[in-house]
């Protein structure tokens, strides 16, 4: 039992990069180069979308490559080992103040450095991905298991919320305030990545794929049809969490504490509201656990999703300059609903990698884990782009350089970041409810799977047409 509490301690750790980077990226980044390097919104929106067009080609490679790796590290770990160090690296040019007069070459100098991170990051959340589906080969273990990565990751989202910007603000230079963030992250970050690359012990070990490289092989997993189906579950949260933290900052400070905003006053609505937003997802994990092994994995998501889309309903009905306990209560509310489907799809990786096997004869968790992590980067890309453009339309100002933070917006773009807030949820979670309505993978047909795999064809061809 020790033991086990070890190997979920040291796999999770890998997570504190995985949902700290997330959460900088979305909630600070974008305020970075608006703020800081006064860049503008539609040039964040382009930053945003060809960092995206370059992980369409290095997410699915990095798969591909891992499932073809082998070490005395295994497949995965070795690339997380070998990548600690990149992260610290890459973390503190991202948020490194270029001190560029020229607005295009300040642009593209900070889409080359966004671009390195990026990379950095997929050469550790493909393998991370991929393990995840090797740690443990029991249905419910390996809820458990995900259940402790995502912990970390909400854990280190809440310190990636707070504490940046706390850090940024405590120094009367923003752009020293900026440095000493990254590289304290980055740090953390790097030996994180670290202690799951020497210490996650994967209990599945298969060896290496060997072929050729063919883009018709790496687009393999796509003719599955629970792969395509677990991909549409998570394109669908992950942009919504992406547009949700995208505006969070914008809509505390220029609505729900606007008056003082406008004074010029700071004030720490947004972080304790973001704080229990988060802590709530921690404290539901359990709950999510346990109506998993009762109802299974696609009613979680539902009920979770469902109750994030009623939550993010009253988000209209909130006046400007509300009481901040009315934001702190919904704020914890729709955490306890995001939990749900925030947890399933961790749970169901591993399930559809051995769904995988059976119908292609071997585990290509490698580049599922690829199309997996450059799905997730696309949703936020598509997320953070889309809501940039459209408040820019709606009248959203950005500071311009050498002039003072702008304390207040028009209410047009007030109104269309509301909107956006509202809409955003309800209509892409109800598609990934629908989406799991079709997913057939329960416990029983994943136990069916995972013993068919040694029995006869007979047997596995009748899972199959089960499956598909």
């Amino acid at each position: 039992m020790k033991k086990t509490l070890k190997r979920k301690l040291a796999f999770a750790s890998a997570d504190i990069f995985g949902g700290g980077s997330f959460n900088i990226v979305n909630f600070l980044y974008p305020f970075f180069l608006a703020d800081a390097l006064s860049i503008k919104a539609y040039w964040i929106g382009v930053i945003m979308l060809v960092a995206r067009f370059w992980d369409a080609i290095t997410d699915p490679l990095m798969g591909y490559i891992s499932d073809r790796t082998s070490s005395r590290f295994g497949k995965r770990r070795i690339y997380m080992i070998l990548a600690a160090p990149a992260v610290l690296v890459s973390m503190y040019f991202l948020f490194f103040p270029y001190d560029i007069s020229d607005e295009m070459l300040r642009v593209i100098t900070v889409l080359l450095s966004y671009l390195v991170f990026t990379t950095v990051q997929t050469s550790v959340m493909i393998p991370y991905y991929s393990l995840s589906s090797e740690i443990s080969s029991d249905y419910q273990e390996r809820a458990s298991f995900n259940s402790y990565r995502l912990g970390f990751s909400i854990f280190s989202s809440i310190l990636c919320v707070a504490v940046p910007k706390l850090i940024v603000d405590s120094f009367e230079s923003a752009n020293t305030g900026y440095q000493v963030m990254s590289i304290t992250f980055g740090t953390i970050f790097a030996l994180s990545v670290l202690a799951t690359g020497l210490f996650a012990r994967e209990e599945i070990k298969t060896p290496k794929i060997a072929s050729t490289f063919s883009f018709k092989a790496m687009a393999k997993p796509l003719g599955l049809r629970p792969f395509r189906q677990y991909l549409g579950m998570f394109l669908v949260l992950q942009m919504s969490m992406a547009i949700m933290s995208g505006l969070f900052f914008f809509y505390i400070d220029f609505y729900i504490t606007k008056d003082i905003t406008a004074q010029g006053q700071s004030n720490t609505v947004g972080l304790i509201a973001a704080a229990l937003m988060f802590s709530m997802q921690i404290v539901a994990l359990p709950v999510y656990l346990k109506m998993i092994a009762k109802k299974g994995k696609t009613y979680a998501y539902r009920f979770g999703a469902t109750l994030w889309i009623l939550t993010a309903l009253l988000i209209i009905f909130i006046p400007a300059n509300a009481n901040p306990l009315m934001v702190y209560a919904l704020g914890a509310l729709m955490g306890f609903g995001i939990s749900g489907p925030g947890l399933v799809p961790h749970t169901m990786y591993g399930d559809v990698v051995d769904a995988g096997q059976l119908v292609f004869g071997e585990r290509l968790d490698g580049q599922m884990s690829g199309f997996t992590n450059f799905i997730n980067k696309i949703a936020q890309a598509i997320g953070l782009a889309g809501v940039m453009f459209l408040i820019g339309l709606a009248g959203f100002m950005e500071r311009q350089p050498g002039e003072p933070f702008i304390p207040s917006q028009p209410d047009s773009a007030t109104l269309m970041i509301r909107l956006i807030m509202v809409i955003a949820p309800f209509m892409l979670m109800s598609i990934g409810m629908f989406i799991s309505t079709k997913y057939k993978i329960d416990a029983s047909l994943q136990h069916e799977i995972t013993r068919s795999l040694e029995q006869s064809d007979e047997i596995k061809d009748d899972l199959i047409k089960r499956i598909s």
